[in-house]
């Protein structure tokens, strides 16, 4: 007799992520991983492990550092890559403004974090790398929700949606002419709820600021912005002191704190589940540029 399991949500899209992996890591010459220290590519970062154990990586680590990023999300970067014993690359935006690549912004608004395209492109072809892991998720955003898994970048990095890969029963083409890349993402049908649920059944630690502290403050266009040594603010804009914690975890000029008092992961699941606001919605001011911000910069070779 024969006996049916039925797999939770969390065990299919834990198995297709895995799936995903492993076809780009046997597919693709020389994939990279790219980690932030924030929440989605710490789940990325968990499922390569749990997918090529008991081996190591196959692929090297990789950080696009603005240097205006959070203390404690770089101090948990530098100790998770200890703890797994990985390599990790940090491409640097400060070299890249040094190097006479980027010029850096100035005034209150000023934000490098359209500056990490040409930072993650040279990176990428200085390394020769033929693949990036993303974290990235279909529901963030809706320029997101058109990629596929295995979402190709011609030789200057750029992305046409119109011109994607079909991906009919999970077969994924990741042939490239010299110069493109693919950029992966295994989350694409994850949503942040099922993240956070994941986060819970693993067990895995996150960076303090994802969860309710006291911190300083302002309000910018509705956004609670960080007091932050790269963050400028104008005459009128007068920090508070409030309970917070962020949502997304990104360059400190443009990732905003929601008001908070969960300080576990199960408090968290239960605000997010309450939430009518998307994650990028709350806590990002890049995207709120314009109405296509994020597939320009996607257009020109971002995340």
């Amino acid at each position: 007799m024969t006996t049916l399991t039925e797999l939770s949500t969390l065990d299919v899209l834990e198995a297709e992520a895995v799936h995903v992996l492993r076809e780009c890591a046997a597919e693709c010459e020389r994939p990279v991983l790219l980690f932030s220290g924030g929440k989605d590519s710490i789940v990325l970062a968990h499922l390569a492990v749990k997918a090529f154990a008991p081996a190591g990586l196959p692929f090297p680590l990789m950080h696009v550092d603005t240097g205006h990023n959070f203390d404690e999300v770089v101090a948990y970067r530098d100790a998770m890559v200890a703890r797994l014993d990985e390599r990790l690359i940090v491409a640097s935006v400060e070299d890249s403004i040094a190097a006479g690549r980027v010029q850096d912004e100035t005034g209150p608004r000023a934000s490098r974090n359209r500056l990490q395209t040409t930072t993650l492109l040279d990176a990428i072809a200085e390394h020769r790398f033929t693949a990036c892991f993303g974290g990235a998720r279909r529901d963030e955003e809706r320029s997101r929700a058109k990629e596929r898994f295995f979402s190709h970048r011609d030789a200057f990095g750029q992305w046409e949606p119109r011109n994607q890969r079909a991906e009919p029963w999970s077969l994924y083409n990741a042939r490239l002419k010299p110069g493109e890349h693919l950029r992966v993402f295994p989350l694409s049908n994850w949503t942040e709820i099922d993240v956070w649920a994941y986060i819970e059944r693993e067990g895995l630690e996150l960076p303090s600021i994802y969860f309710a502290h006291e911190r300083q403050v302002f309000e910018r266009d509705g956004m609670l912005l960080a007091d932050h040594p790269a963050v400028e603010r104008y005459p009128h804009e007068q920090l508070v002191t409030e309970t917070v914690r962020f949502r997304t975890v990104g360059d400190a000029t443009c990732t905003g704190a929601i008001r908070s008092t969960a300080t576990t992961v199960r408090e968290v699941l239960v605000e997010t589940r309450a939430s009518d606001v998307s994650e990028r919605g709350a806590s990002r001011a890049d995207d709120r540029t314009s109405e296509a911000a994020m597939e320009d910069r996607k257009r020109n070779g971002y995340f």
